[in-house]
């Protein structure tokens, strides 16, 4: 449970710094930089700590399928970007796309060990 809610705060993450690089390269601010730099910077180390119990396609699918979604969302609302019905049709097509990677990870079965140990030593 602990892995999603690192994926979820890459997700986060990604979102503030590609926003914030929006912002700098409209404001020139040097803050919009340094925040781009930093969410990135943690939204990569973040998705590599939830990769190690998230199958990474699911984990990569949802980080940056999410991440174009809400990206797009509030590139319109605080950039006034347009929303087309194309880009509507996009955006649900990458949803669909998402829940598909999702749902087609099964659980790897649990390792039998009682049995013993298979392994040949010389």
């Amino acid at each position: 449970m602990i892995y999603w809610i690192f994926l979820a705060c890459a997700i986060a993450a990604e979102i503030i710094g590609t926003l914030s690089m929006k912002y700098a390269s409209l404001s020139g601010s040097p803050l919009g930089h340094m925040v781009m730099y930093g969410m990135i910077a943690l939204s990569y180390l973040l998705l590599s700590i939830a990769i190690k119990r998230v199958a990474m396609g699911v984990a990569y699918a949802l980080w940056e399928g999410i991440g174009i979604i809400f990206i797009t969302l509030f590139s319109v609302m605080l950039f006034d970007e347009s929303l087309s019905v194309l880009k509507v049709i996009g955006l649900a097509i990458l949803l669909v796309g998402i829940l598909l990677v999702k749902s087609g990870v099964r659980k790897a079965p649990a390792a039998n060990t009682t049995r013993g140990n298979h392994h040949v030593t010389v």
